[in-house]
C-alpha cells in the first residue's frame, strides 16, 4: 500500500520509515531533532520525525513502542498506540516517556517508534435503552 510522504526541511538526511526485516508489521521511524534529546526518568518529551504522511482514507497509522527500547532502558508511546488520522496533514511527533531509572538521549536518526497502517472500521452508535 502506497503511502505518501513529505520530508519537512528539518529531517534532511533522515532515513524515511523503513522496515526492519521481511515480516515486520511495523516500520521504524526516526528523530529528526537537530540535536540530542535527554528524557529524565518519569518526564516525557514530543520528538519530531520531519515527515507528513498522507494515510488514504479507510485507514490510520498507528505509533507505537519499539519493544528494544521499552525493554532496554523504560522507553514507551505515552498513548500507545497513538492513531494519526487520515485527514490529518502536520508532522508526525511521537511522545516519549522515559519509565526507567537513568536518563535516556536520543540523537538524530535514532529509530524512536514503530508505524502500523491499518484499517478503520466505522461504527454506528445507536442509543438504547
Amino acid at each position: 500500500m502506497p503511502v505518501r510522504v513529505r520530508r519537512l526541511p528539518h529531517a534532511a538526511g533522515v532515513e524515511l520509515p523503513s522496515y526492519a526485516s521481511a515480516g515486520a508489521a511495523g516500520a521504524d521511524v526516526r528523530s529528526a531533532e537537530p540535536g540530542p534529546v535527554t528524557i529524565a526518568p518519569g518526564a516525557r518529551a514530543a520528538v519530531a520525525t520531519g515527515l507528513e504522511v498522507e494515510i488514504p482514507e479507510g485507514w490510520e497509522l498507528q505509533v507505537r513502542p519499539r519493544s528494544g527500547l521499552a525493554w532496554r532502558h523504560g522507553l514507551t508511546v505515552v498513548n500507545a498506540p497513538g492513531t494519526i488520522d487520515s485527514d490529518y496533514r502536520g508532522e508526525i511527533q511521537v511522545i516519549l516517556q522515559n519509565t526507567g531509572s537513568e536518563p535516556f538521549t536520543l540523537r538524530r536518526g535514532d529509530r524512536i517508534a514503530q508505524l502500523v497502517v491499518a484499517p478503520v472500521l466505522r461504527a454506528a452508535f445507536e442509543e438504547v435503552e
